[in-house]
């Protein structure tokens, strides 16, 4: 499965339209802590490597890099076999030792207040993080790739159906999150392209 994700900054009243209507899913806190090594060599290949409670999640860029990104798509790994498999390493390894093998520390840490909503078949993030970062995400998940410009365009079409202007490219709470506290590391992601 492959999301197909954009990120918005809204207004309260924009944001009180969108959710009208929504069937509310829940509300919850996440805490997320992000992996890379010291060069950056996954982020800024637009590799995110995290892990959420007790779980790893790997996500994979479906995007080219260096090409005007109107979406974010992503190829998502959960569990530790396949993300070891991802790396080329041996598959009964647990996933933690072999990741400090291979110097992949923490970079980050975000607690998140995510609400989470459904409208029209569409997945609604409403985010606040434990660092004033606010966003919403609209996500449409698709079996393939041949899906991806249509779910992008038809994610574009329900927000501007609800008054959201969808062509300011808005960061995610990890790239605000390291734009606000490692300068290296954002300069790093704007000379690989990954961010624009």
């Amino acid at each position: 499965m492959i999301e197909v994700e954009k990120s918005f900054s809204l207004t309260k009243e924009q944001e009180n339209n969108l959710i009208k209507g929504a069937e509310f899913l829940g509300e919850k806190r996440l805490t997320d802590i992000y992996y890379d090594d010291l060069s950056y060599a996954l982020t800024t290949k637009d590799i995110w490597l995290r892990k959420r409670g007790r779980s790893f999640e790997l996500k994979l860029p479906i995007n080219k890099l260096n090409k005007e990104r109107i979406s974010d798509q992503y190829e998502e790994l959960d569990t530790d076999q396949d993300i070891l498999e991802y790396f080329n390493a041996d598959s009964s390894k647990v996933l933690e030792d072999f990741l400090l093998s291979q110097n992949y520390a923490p970079f980050c840490t975000i607690i998140t207040t995510r609400k989470k909503y459904i409208k029209e078949g569409f997945n609604i993030d409403l985010d606040v993080t434990d660092f004033g970062y606010i966003n919403a995400e609209i996500e449409l998940i698709v079996s393939g790739k041949l899906k991806i410009e249509e779910a992008t365009n038809n994610i574009i079409r329900f927000a501007k159906k609800n008054n959201i202007v969808s062509d300011i490219r808005i960061w995610g709470k990890v790239i605000e999150y390291i734009r606000r506290n490692n300068l290296k590391h954002f300069q790093a992601l704007l000379d690989s392209k990954v961010i624009v």
